[in-house]
Parts: structure tokens; C-alpha cells; sequence
């Protein structure tokens, strides 16, 4: 601990150092001379590890009021004790408010100088520790902003998806509840006449659940455009995720296929919720024939279904957060809610129903904040 002692006052330096010479010896504390502010001031300055200042107010060339508004806008940490005779209230009192730490009165106390200075010297380390926490929490805050643009720039999000391609139109988005989240959503052609589409959704938040979707939707990808079926394909990323999964994780996904020249949509729902089929005259949430989520069997059987879609017509996937998002009141926007705005939008491009959707939850939603990753995919035949 490295103190400055300021006072003018000539024998102070000599009884400081017969009071604290077993300390000082010890190298427990090591005291510095200014017989003013203006000395003080050049000794902080030639000395960065003074950080405790133990200051007379009554002083020449700059008493000790004056270099505390000079201490008051240093960016180093300088803790500051104001020594002053006891019927001194009034300069004790404004120099309290000017940001002294503490004060000891004249004739000084030497047991209450020490007493002071550790409890000082305490609050100056609570100040480093709490300063290195928030350092490394901004640092953290910046790789977690990096990780998030990392993530959501790893996912397809240029729109119209295929530009080229007249036979259909695509809309996908997602809203990670942290920096970054579980949830994902892919689409891809695996050949001139058929286009693949996923929508999963991992267990947990953060950086686990990203790590594990990552996997999980490469793996997914690198298998589908092998050109196997949707059951087979899942079968396969359920078989390699679960030999390397972290305990309690898993994932819920659908993937499909939909042939561009008839509207024939293959998929497989493992665990998911049910997507929805747009009708001109309303919807049907489609089967759950698929199976269970990826991860909870080593080798599970996944099984397809398959409807049609006519021109005009759209399927909508989507995760939980949008129907488990929930407002002020703890109340959940629902399966209804989800449903009617579906109805509503029924015959809208999937770029306008997404982000319809979007507002409606986030209209319901109003100040509560959002608990889990919303993400949706909008797929629209047009034959």
C-alpha cells in the first residue's frame, strides 16, 4: 500500500515513520511527502502507484479542497482522507461531498490512521476487482456480438432465396433471445427440380445451444445434398450427433423436400412442432409422422410423410418461441393466436406473412423480454 501524506506541518514525517515502522519495515506500507497540493500533485504524477492520499485541508499555494476537485477528474482510482481539526465540520463536510473517502481528526490518532488507511486500501482492491470484472465482461459482451454476427451470418439470409428459380418463393428469419441461440433454419436445391428446407430448434440457450445447432445443421446440410430421402437423412445426423453429444442436449427438426415440377412435399418431423399448411381456405397443421427428437435414441427408425401443395400455397415452419413467447401478464401468445394470424395471411408472400408474424408476437409480447430464440421458414409453391 503506497500512501501520500500532504500536510505541512514539519514533524509529521517523523511520527508517521516511529508509529508505522514495524509496518513500514514489513513493507506493508509505504509513505511519500508533499508539504502541499501543488507538491501532491507532482508526486501523483511521477508516482502512478500512490493511489491513497492522506491530505491536511488548511495548506499553502493549494490547500487540500482544491486538489480534491483537482483529484475529481483523474481516470486512476486515488482514494482521498481529509485530515482536519474537529470543530473543522463545515470543510470536513463539503470535502465529503467533494469525493474525500474518509477523514481523521487533529490531534491525529495514529491506531485510527491505520484503522482508516486498511479500510481504504480494502475499497481500492473491491474497485480493481469490480474494474477487471466489468474489463472482462465487456470483453465477453464483444466476443459474444462476434459470435451472434458470426451465426446469423453462417444462415442463408438473402431474399428472394432463388431469384432464378419461378416455381417457388422463400422466407426465412431468426431471432436469437441471447447474443446467440439454438435455433436454425436451412434451405438449399439439391437438384433443378428439387429444393430442400430445415427448421430445428437445440435444448438449452447460449453458447452451448449455438455450438450444438452448428453441428447440427452442417452435418444436416452435408448429408442432404448426398440426395438421401428425409428419413434416412435424419437417421444419419441422429446416428453422428448422439456418439458425440454434450449430456442433456438434443434437438427437434423437420426436414423436407419439395418437388418443384408437382408441389409433392416429402418430409420427416423429428420431435418438431407441427408446421402448417396454407390453404386459400384456411390451414391444416400438417402430420407428425417423423419421430423422436435427434439425440435421445442412439439409432432410431425416422419415418416420412408427404402432402401436395397447390400453386398459391404455403408452408410454414416455425419453433416455440413464437407460440411460448409470453407478455407482461405471463400469458403465452399461443397456438390460437399463432393460428388465426396464419388464417389472416394465408395467401401473403412469405417475406410479408413472416414478418407479419413477427409483429404480432412482438405487438403481444410489448415490454416483456423474450425468453427463447423465434424463428421461422415461409415456403410458397407457385407450380
Amino acid at each position: 500500500m503506497k500512501i501520500l501524506v500532504v500536510d505541512d506541518e514539519p514533524d509529521l514525517a517523523s511520527l508517521i515513520r516511529q508509529k508505522f515502522r514495524k509496518r513500514i519495515r514489513a513493507q506493508e506500507l509505504h509513505f511519500t511527502y508533499a508539504n502541499d497540493g501543488v507538491e501532491a500533485l507532482a508526486c501523483l504524477e511521477a508516482d502512478p502507484s500512490i493511489d491513497i492520499v492522506v491530505t491536511d485541508i488548511n495548506m499553502p499555494r493549494m490547500d487540500g479542497l482544491t486538489l480534491l476537485d483537482r483529484l475529481s477528474g483523474w481516470e486512476r482510482p486515488v482514494k482521498v482522507v481529509i485530515v482536519s481539526a474537529y470543530g473543522d465540520m463545515s470543510n470536513i463536510r463539503t470535502a465529503m461531498n467533494r469525493g474525500a473517502f474518509d477523514f481523521i481528526t487533529k490531534p491525529i490518532d495514529f491506531d485510527d490512521l491505520g484503522i482508516t488507511l486498511d479500510k481504504t486500501h480494502r475499497e481500492l482492491d473491491a474497485h480493481r476487482r469490480a474494474s477487471q470484472l466489468q474489463d472482462q465482461l465487456a470483453a465477453l459482451q464483444k466476443e459474444l456480438d462476434i459470435a451472434r454476427q458470426i451465426q446469423l451470418s453462417s444462415l442463408p439470409c438473402d431474399f428472394p432465396a432463388f431469384p432464378d428459380e419461378p416455381r417457388c418463393d422463400l422466407h426465412a428469419t431468426m431471432h436469437p433471445a441471447r447474443e446467440v441461440g439454438g435455433d436454425f433454419y436451412d434451405f438449399f436445391l439439391l437438384d433443378d427440380d428439387r429444393l430442400g428446407f430445415t427448421v430445428g430448434d437445440v435444448s438449452g440457450k447460449g453458447l452451448p445451444a449455438a455450438l450444438f445447432m452448428t453441428n447440427t445443421r452442417t452435418l444436416l446440410r452435408a448429408t442432404a445434398l448426398q440426395g438421401l430421402p428425409p428419413e434416412d437423412c435424419v437417421r444419419h445426423v441422429n446416428r453422428a450427433l448422439h456418439a458425440e453429444r454434450l449430456k442433456g442436449m438434443f434437438v427437434t427438426l423437420i426436414y423436407g423436400v419439395l418437388d418443384l415440377r408437382t408441389g409433392r412435399l416429402t418430409y420427416c418431423n423429428a420431435g418438431h412442432n407441427l408446421p402448417y399448411h396454407l390453404q386459400a381456405d384456411g390451414l391444416v397443421p400438417l402430420s407428425h409422422k417423423g419421430g423422436v427428437a435427434v439425440c435421445f435414441v442412439a439409432d432410431f427408425a425416422y419415418a416420412t410423410a408427404t402432402c401436395t401443395l397447390r400453386p398459391g400455397e404455403t408452408l410454414f415452419l416455425y419453433t416455440d418461441g413464437i407460440p411460448e413467447a409470453t407478455n407482461t401478464d405471463n400469458m403465452p401468445f399461443d397456438d390460437e393466436r399463432l393460428e388465426r394470424h396464419l388464417r389472416t395471411h394465408a395467401t401473403a408472400t412469405p417475406d410479408v406473412l413472416n414478418a407479419a408474424m413477427l409483429n404480432a408476437v412482438g405487438a403481444f409480447v410489448g415490454d416483456a423480454p423474450q425468453k427463447d430464440d423465434i424463428t421461422m421458414l415461409a415456403l410458397q409453391y407457385r407450380g
